[in-house]
C-alpha cells in the first residue's frame, strides 16, 4: 500500500482524529490520512487539549486491522517507534515514554492519540492521530510548561515543513504496520523497547482513572500493557488505555 497516496491537505479543522473517523464511518479506505494546517480542538488522551498553532504536524491516518484484539495496543507503541524514527531523520535523538510519548530529554516533542471504533463484530476501524512539534517555540509558552516541551526547530535549527514530516512519519508508519501485519508484534516490541526511556528497574507512578499506583517498571508484555512489581510482591498489569499518565519517582 501506498501510504502516501491517501494523504489530503486541510487547513484549520477542529481535530484531524475526527476528520478521519468521519472518513472511516463512511467506508474510506485503509491508508486515508488528513494534515491540517492547525487544530482548534486537538486534543490528547482523556480529552486533554493538545496546543496546535499553525506549522507543526497535526496528522491522523486511517488503519483496518486484521489483528487479534489483544494485539490492537501495539498500536500506539507501533506509532511512536515511526515518530522516533522520523525525528531521528531530522537529527533529533528522542525517546519513547509508555504510553504515548515522544520526548527529547524531559521535553515533550511528540503524542500520540489512538482512537477505535466498534461495532457488535467487533473494530471497524482504528484512528491513529499524532501531533508533533515541528516550529513550536518553548519561550512563547507560558511559564510552567517552557520546560515541558520542546520542538524540531528548538533542539535543531531546522525548520521542517509539515508535509515533510508528515511523509516522513507516513513511510515509517507504512514500514512497522507493514512487519506486524506479516510478522506479528514482537520485532515492534522489540524496536520499542529499544527507544524507550530506560526506566526499567525504577519506581514510577501511573495514574489511572483518579488513582496513583505506584512500582518498579519491569518491562512490557506481548500486548504493550505495562508490567509493575508491587510493593506487595505482585506484578501488576497496567493496560495503555488505562493509563492518564506515567511519571518516575525520585528517590
Amino acid at each position: 500500500m501506498d501510504w502516501l497516496a491517501g494523504l489530503e491537505q486541510l487547513g484549520r479543522v477542529a481535530s484531524t482524529n475526527d476528520v478521519i473517523r468521519e472518513r472511516g464511518r463512511a467506508g474510506a479506505p485503509e491508508g486515508t490520512a488528513v494534515l491540517a494546517e492547525s487544530q482548534n480542538a486537538g486534543r490528547g488522551r482523556e480529552g486533554r487539549s493538545w496546543r496546535s498553532p499553525a506549522g507543526n504536524l497535526f496528522l491522523s491516518v486511517l488503519l483496518r486491522p486484521v489483528l487479534p484484539p489483544d494485539a490492537l495496543p501495539v498500536l500506539p507503541l507501533l506509532a511512536g517507534v515511526a515518530l522516533a524514527e522520523a525525528a531521528a531523520g531530522y537529527g533529533v535523538a528522542a525517546r519513547l515514554k509508555w504510553p504515548n510519548d515522544v520526548l527529547v530529554g524531559e521535553r515533550k516533542l511528540a503524542g500520540i492519540l489512538v482512537e477505535a471504533t466498534s461495532s457488535g463484530s467487533g473494530v471497524e476501524f482504528v484512528v491513529v492521530g499524532v501531533g508533533m512539534n515541528l516550529v513550536l517555540d518553548p519561550l512563547e509558552l507560558p511559564e510552567e510548561l517552557r520546560s515541558r516541551a520542546t520542538s524540531i526547530r528548538a533542539e535543531t535549527g531546522r525548520s521542517i515543513e509539515p508535509l515533510a514530516a508528515a511523509r516522513a512519519v507516513l513511510a515509517r508508519l507504512g514500514v512497522w504496520y507493514d512487519r506486524l501485519s506479516r510478522e506479528g508484534r514482537v520485532p515492534v516490541l522489540a524496536a520499542w523497547r529499544l527507544a524507550a526511556l530506560p526506566w526499567w528497574g525504577e519506581r514510577v507512578e501511573v495514574r489511572s482513572a483518579g488513582a496513583r499506583i505506584e512500582g518498579v517498571a519491569r518491562d512490557i508484555d506481548q500486548s504493550g500493557a505495562l508490567l509493575l512489581d508491587t510493593a506487595d510482591g505482585a506484578t501488576l498489569r497496567v493496560l495503555s488505555g488505562d493509563a492518564r499518565e506515567l511519571r518516575r519517582l525520585s528517590g
